[in-house]
């Protein structure tokens, strides 16, 4: 390991799944906090006209007064810090939603002092009221700008727990030529060679892979936690369960769900498989074994377990506690 080390200062938060819910639709507020989603996201962005904007605040301030959210992350997706809203989002969630709140999301985060800025207004008006729970920051890389400005958004601000990533704005900012919101493109593809006699085989290309990696490596090298952003196709189970898959393998821990249905696929899919539970935890207990003969290696079923896989094995073990504490 590096002399360097990577530590982390958000709390350990489970988050598979992470329920979106229109900040104008207060009858859906209860429907989301029953649900199986592990993240509840009450927006003000994207979801609520412009005209809705001030009712949606408002709604969403007598919930996170009044709702029993169980033992869910509550979150808060304002508006950007382009518009009239932003500021009024964070001082009405701070100084009137009581204590329930968790996060608060910045979208279109462009660079490191975008994140002081919310960080700030959360600093002064919890101060001024006398807040006691700690508010966590959580910002969506969905710009060009928020890309190339990366690694300085993730190590802006100790509040900073979570990079997410918006696949349509991001394509619109960097002017694709996709209206997809996630999934692929029928014309991101390559040829197989040519060859006489054969036709050529077309090979489809992850549209996202490149600012996913990037968001994922950047993460993780400042001790907070990726997560994939919206699928848009929420009748096409399939391209969701296929995109989580890769996001899951890149390091992502969890997905976006803009409709209940999606909930169940990510939390499914965002849950270790049982064989690698297993595999963990015996593991650690071959470790444990190991150390008390004396001894500084182990091997299980013929292959060498050495410290990466332990702390791998850790990582999933903790990460089923979490799921077994929250659904228990």
């Amino acid at each position: 390991m590096s002399f360097t080390t990577i530590s982390s200062h958000a709390p350990v938060r489970l988050y598979r799944s992470k329920l979106f819910v229109p900040g104008s639709r207060p009858a859906l507020f209860e429907k989301a906090a029953a649900s199986a989603a592990d993240v509840v996201c009450l927006d003000l962005e994207d979801a609520v006209a412009p005209s809705d904007k001030e009712g949606a605040r408002d709604n969403i301030v007598v919930a996170l007064n009044e709702v029993n959210w169980g033992n869910k992350t509550v979150t808060v997706r304002a508006n950007g810090l382009d518009t009239n809203f932003c500021y009024r989002d964070v001082l009405a969630l701070v100084e009137k939603g009581g204590e329930r709140l968790d996060v608060i999301m910045i979208p279109k985060v462009g660079c490191a002092a975008d994140v002081y800025a919310i960080d700030m207004l959360i600093t002064q008006a919890s101060n001024f009221v006398g807040r006691k729970k700690r508010i966590g920051l959580e910002v969506i890389i969905e710009t060009a700008l928020g890309l190339t400005n990366i690694d300085e958004i993730a190590g802006s601000s100790k509040r900073l727990e979570s990079l997410h990533f918006g696949s349509a704005d991001y394509a619109a900012s960097q002017r694709m030529r996709t209206t997809n919101i996630g999934g692929g493109n029928a014309d991101y593809v390559m040829l197989t060679d040519q060859e006489p006699g054969r036709a050529r085989d077309k090979h489809w290309n992850d549209l996202w892979h490149f600012p996913l990696f990037r968001m994922c490596q950047a993460a993780r090298a400042h001790g907070i936690v990726p997560i994939d952003g919206p699928f848009g196709d929420y009748g096409d189970a399939d391209g969701f369960r296929v995109q989580a898959n890769r996001t899951a393998i890149l390091g992502c821990e969890g997905k976006w769900a803009i409709h209940p249905s999606q909930v169940a696929l990510a939390n499914e899919i965002f849950t270790p498989p049982e064989k690698e539970v297993k595999r963990a935890e015996a593991i650690l207990a071959a470790m444990k074994d190991s150390h008390e003969k004396g001894l500084g290696a182990v091997a299980l079923n013929g292959v060498l377990v050495d410290a990466a896989s332990i702390r791998q094995a850790h990582v999933i073990v903790q990460q089923v506690k979490m799921i077994r504490e929250r659904t228990a």
